[in-house]
């Protein structure tokens, strides 16, 4: 888990002792400023026509997909037809995945210099993915300013073993493990929308379609109506479709892809802020800067150029959030040698980390006999 990143192996091999290597959880030597030093300038430049001949070639991908599905899935052997189909919506579900993390990038004002432009852009493109936009960019904003944070952070906030619920130790077993990735991947982004699970606590109920919810504040929630109502527009859209091409069409070629989308984004996610060997800290020990580094790199194969690296450029997406994704893979490169053991990067396939994770990560509590009672570690003994 050093600087390179450059293995095969995972960095986070075992030690004597079973034990994991940690990363620095102690404040690092280096600060914010001398990392960006170490970048490019140019790799904070935002481009206009770059950022939007993403947008362009994502949707061309995504209009020739349909086209395909559409007129000639049903010249096909029905056998092939029914094998076509799910082949079709994970396809199209990354490409989709794709126009998420450029609607991502606007609500970061990483698109462009123009607020304006990035944020029409931004609610265009997730409402038509029926995401919130301006509700998810204020709670997403949060996350990134409290990442690692146990009291304040905003997405996948692990629990304390105090607090674990009384039937999670029936989960921990493969069975158990099973139902709970697959209910993640897919009811963990509308449950998350629409109740906050796995989000921070809150004294009130929180909901990011409720422009009252606690997690906004009063100058916000103007824009949270107008999220609202860019995601009414398109299941109003949606409706229509229905009326006129019918349920099981829009279902093939509309919603298929939408639960990979969902699910890859509770993938990502999950995977980015989950990692045995990842600290997390309570208010006396937590900092912006070692919170930013508490999340990891991970390799997707062919699927990071699909995603525009949000996979493997994270860790300077959390330093510098509104640079834009065309230029994270080299300001990575750059920011590597500076990092040094606090960049993390883990090159396990994605499917045994998933399962790793799921099984090894279930709370987090301090260690044993030492001074650093704030700083907490992923644990799996229930």
């Amino acid at each position: 888990m050093g600087a390179g990143g450059r293995t095969s192996v995972p960095r986070h091999k075992r030690k004597a002792g079973n034990e994991v290597k940690r990363v620095p959880h102690e404040k690092p030597e280096f600060s914010l400023s001398q990392i960006k030093k170490a970048i490019p300038q140019h790799c904070f430049n935002r481009s206009v026509i770059r950022s939007f001949s993403y947008v362009v070639f994502d949707l061309t991908i995504a209009s020739c997909l349909a086209y395909v599905a559409t007129h000639y899935f049903s010249d096909l052997p029905h056998n092939l037809s029914l094998l076509a189909w799910p082949i079709y919506w994970i396809i199209q579900g990354s490409v989709l995945t794709g126009v998420w993390v450029i609607a991502h990038e606007c609500g970061h004002h990483a698109f462009s210099d123009y607020q304006w432009l990035d944020d029409l852009v931004g609610l265009v493109l997730h409402s038509s993915l029926l995401v919130p936009y301006f509700s998810w960019k204020y709670s997403h904003r949060r996350h990134h300013s409290n990442t690692g944070s146990l009291d304040r952070d905003e997405v996948f906030v692990p629990k304390k073993k105090s607090s674990m619920s009384w039937y999670s130790k029936y989960l921990n077993n493969p069975p158990g493990r099973v139902l709970t990735l697959a209910i993640t991947l897919i009811l963990g982004w509308p449950l998350y929308l629409a109740f906050n699970v796995s989000g921070r606590h809150y004294d009130s109920f929180a909901c990011h379609y409720d422009p009252y919810s606690p997690i906004y504040s009063n100058r916000e929630r103007l824009q949270i109506f107008i999220s609202d109502a860019g995601i009414l527009a398109m299941f109003y859209g949606l409706y229509h479709l229905v009326l006129a091409k019918g349920l099981l069409w829009v279902v093939c070629v509309y919603g298929g892809p939408l639960l990979v989308v969902n699910g890859f984004l509770v993938l990502i996610t999950f995977l980015q802020h989950t990692h045995p060997s990842l600290p997390h800290y309570d208010s006396s020990e937590w900092d912006w800067l070692r919170g930013a580094l508490s999340t990891v790199d991970r390799d997707y194969g062919i699927l990071n150029k699909v995603l525009h690296n949000i996979t493997d450029t994270h860790v300077a997406h959390h330093l510098f959030s509104t640079m834009p994704h065309y230029h994270a893979m080299e300001a990575t490169k750059a920011i590597k040698p500076i990092l040094g053991d606090y960049y993390q990067f883990d090159g396990t396939s994605i499917y045994k980390a998933m399962w790793r994770e799921a099984k090894e990560c279930i709370y987090v509590e301090p260690d044993e006999g030492t001074k650093s009672k704030g700083v907490y570690w992923y644990n799996n003994k229930l």
